[in-house]
């Protein structure tokens, strides 16, 4: 009799979300699809199935049909998708046209524009739509859901990211660092602007170390010249990233995941983005939202010497698997 789970995941922000969960379940119980995106994630990772990216003009709609067409067959009845990239959606209605089981994790973010986060929003509603279990991260999702009246049951279980930072928690301090990242779709047409903005506030903050891991996006590296006063340097290891993010004052990011952790460590996080679909740690006080460059220099100014804070995490308390483990 199949009873396995089929647990997607091809991006490292999946692959860090589904994994707290992997190590609680014993290897009889799951089955791993890698969908292909950051193909480096195999070189620990061993994977009973995986979808081979073919090229195509259009790479989200190449995405979907290849996770469709692609989709395995193996001993399980039930599904995993995490997040929301077209791989999550792809599989998500695979096991949808087959009448699988599927449990969707970190279900529920929303900011009701399909524009702002593109494509990301429409597919997060779309999974949402067709699971049967939904894994929220806090109560505010739940309510989405709720509030759509999805078919699937809901349960909120806070953000499996934050497993992964527990023995990190009392290394915190606030040291002379500022923690940058910027790669989102939706800011690849202006971020020329950012990187002029966050290089002007390296230049009137001599005091501050502006770090800044460049994402590999073309869209983005061809604009690294700009970056005259910021220390650049390549994409980092998790762990890494997360040695530096413990200890830097602030953070300027348009990361979804980087809103969470920054909120688990109490630093506050400067969101280059017209809008959040985690908008708890706005009212907690972690986040601030940056609509535009210019209106950069004006949050980062207030926030400078206002930095310190010690609110509780809206996104759960690190233990958001032991929680998953019990319902599945």
């Amino acid at each position: 009799m199949k009873n396995k789970i089929l647990i997607c995941f091809g991006t490292r922000p999946e692959w860090l979300k589904v994994k707290p969960l992997i190590r609680l379940l014993n290897k009889s119980q799951y089955e791993l699809l890698f969908t292909g995106q950051h193909p480096d994630l195999l070189n620990n990772v061993i994977v009973e199935h995986k979808i081979n990216m073919s090229q195509s003009d259009n790479r989200l709609d190449q995405i979907i049909s290849d996770c469709m067409l692609q989709f395995p067959v193996g001993d399980f009845n039930s599904v995993l998708v995490q997040g929301d990239t077209g791989s999550a959606f792809g599989c998500a209605l695979a096991a949808y046209n087959r009448k699988l089981k599927i449990y969707y994790l970190e279900a529920g973010l929303r900011s009701y524009d399909l524009e702002h986060p593109y494509p990301e929003e429409a597919y997060r509603q779309m999974i949402a739509r067709i699971s049967d279990i939904n894994l929220c991260p806090t109560q505010f999702s739940s309510e989405n859901l709720t509030n759509e009246r999805v078919n699937g049951k809901n349960y909120i279980v806070g953000n499996t990211v934050l497993d992964n930072l527990i023995n990190y928690k009392n290394k915190c301090e606030y040291t002379n660092k500022v923690l940058i990242t910027m790669h989102r779709r939706e800011n690849h047409y202006w971020i020329d602007k950012w990187f002029i903005e966050i290089n002007k506030l390296a230049k009137d903050n001599p005091n501050l170390e502006f770090i800044l891991p460049i994402h590999p996006n073309p869209n983005v590296q061809k604009h690294k010249h700009l970056l005259t006063d910021i220390t650049v340097i390549n994409p980092l290891e998790h762990s890494e990233l997360l040695n530096i993010l413990v200890k830097c004052k602030l953070i300027i990011s348009d990361s979804g995941g980087l809103q969470e952790e920054g909120s688990f460590f109490n630093k506050k996080v400067i969101v280059c983005r017209t809008t959040t679909e985690r908008p708890e740690a706005i009212e907690t006080g972690h986040l601030h939202i940056c609509k535009s460059p210019q209106d950069l220099s004006k949050i980062f100014g207030l926030l400078k010497e206002n930095f310190y804070i010690n609110n509780i995490c809206p996104y759960g308390d690190g233990y958001a698997a032991k929680k998953i483990y019990k319902i599945l």
